[in-house]
């Protein structure tokens, strides 16, 4: 079968290196893809939101399956388009894409069936916004309501903090339409962790767990990421974490789902505050995590396309997921500055030096002339794999030694803590 990958990041590396070991799959295309994913899959020059080209290309290619990547094309509705043309296609449909498409959507949904989350408040006008935030103590969390690529969301710790953010979202539009509208939340202090389900037919089935790092600097310092490392499972996840997760979480997102008719088929990515135990949902994402997927892939013992298919048939059932026992580890590997200015085209070298069974997911990379160039802020995701996570650590920052380009920076304290 021919399938087409969507997106440019690790994620999509990741999809596609797992992709090609099924037996089922003759060609990949990606769209538009990376350095990495040239070497699996046919790049196919055609931007993740330009629908009805993505649409024309899969019909002309007899393209069998799409697995859609990143969250603006479930949001523009690419699912229902390729649908409507009988294509088969794994990601959420428009309505359910809401759910990551706005913060306020997805905290009335969490509000309406008792999911447990931070406290709220959503604003349209600034000088309400600037009232409601009397309403929270600091620090407090706002929110762009949109899909603002990790970036829209500010941690508070002063009023004087709070009115800035609130005029540079709502009224100096930083990141224009997306902020129309803001959430103001309550800080939630806790342990963070990811958890990744497969959706179908009124099943949550979760994955494996995983820990992001998103803080840029050390010790969880700086500015907020897209994810500058992750590990697999969280290690604070035990039976009686998932058992709250459970009956406190999936259970009344199931019912949820199912109340509000929304046809559900995908994965549902929650991130997770645990505080003093007990488990509160941050956010909804409805796709595969970047860099929860670089982990959480390579310890997949199943093939990744029967979960596709049968995702889309409604037929998955939980024993379809085969783990292997293996702790992984990525640290993502930047250019210097991000995730504010910072500088593309560097040549990379170095990554064919590194252990054979260290894998290098591309993240922000394209070729030119031959040569392997910095093409974005998150540059490469390193991953190891090891029964210990010291042992995976040891194993994953001897590597990135090896590779090289201008401008490097990575933390290293993933997997410390």
């Amino acid at each position: 079968m021919k399938v087409l990958v969507l997106g440019s990041g690790g994620r999509e590396h990741a999809l596609c290196w797992k992709i090609a070991k099924s037996n089922k799959v003759s060609k990949i295309y990606c769209a538009p893809g990376n350095g990495g994913t040239a070497e699996i899959a046919e790049n196919i020059d055609i931007n993740v939101d330009e629908i009805d080209n993505l649409l024309q290309f899969a019909l002309k290619n007899n393209i069998d399956l799409t697995v859609v990547g990143p969250e603006q094309p479930l949001v523009l509705g690419i699912v229902d388009k390729f649908q409507e043309n009988g294509l088969r296609i794994f990601g959420v449909n428009k309505e359910c894409a809401r759910l990551e498409g706005s913060k306020e959507f997805s905290k009335e949904f969490m509000e309406k069936y008792n999911v447990p989350t931070a406290k709220y408040r959503a604003f349209t006008v600034l000088e309400e916004a600037i009232e409601g935030i009397k309403e929270f103590s600091y620090p407090l969390v706002i929110k762009a309501d949109g899909l603002c690529a990790g970036k829209g969301v500010i941690i508070c710790y002063s009023e004087d903090e709070a009115k800035k953010t609130l005029k540079d979202i709502l009224g100096n539009k930083i990141f224009g339409e997306e902020g129309n509208k803001v959430v103001i939340e309550e800080f939630l202090d806790g342990i963070e962790t990811s958890l990744l389900c497969v959706v179908t037919k009124g099943k949550i089935i979760p994955m494996e767990s995983a820990k992001d790092y998103k803080k840029i600097y050390e010790d969880d310092k700086g500015s907020n990421t897209g994810g500058v490392g992750c590990i697999s499972p969280s290690p604070i996840f035990n039976e009686e974490l998932s058992k709250k997760i459970e009956e406190n979480i999936l259970k009344n997102i199931r019912y949820g789902l199912d109340k509000e008719d929304l046809d559900f088929r995908g994965i549902l990515f929650i991130g997770l505050m645990i505080v003093n135990g007990d488990p509160k949902v941050l956010e909804f994402n409805t796709r595969f995590g970047d860099p929860e997927t670089e982990v959480l892939i390579p310890r997949l013992d199943s093939d990744i396309v029967d979960l596709f298919e049968k995702t889309i048939d409604g037929s998955f059932m939980e024993s379809d997921l085969k783990w292997n026992n293996n702790r992984a580890i990525t640290v993502v590997l930047t250019s210097g500055g991000y995730p504010e200015k910072y500088e593309k085209g560097f040549k990379i070298t170095g990554i064919d030096d590194v252990d054979k069974d260290t894998i290098v997911f591309h993240n922000g990379t394209k070729m030119i002339n031959k040569d392997l160039v910095t093409n974005g802020g998150r540059v490469l995701s390193v991953v190891s794999l090891g029964k210990t996570i010291e042992d995976t650590r040891d194993k994953v920052y001897n590597d990135i030694e090896k590779i090289k380009f201008s401008n490097i920076y990575y933390r290293k304290d993933i997997g410390k803590f």
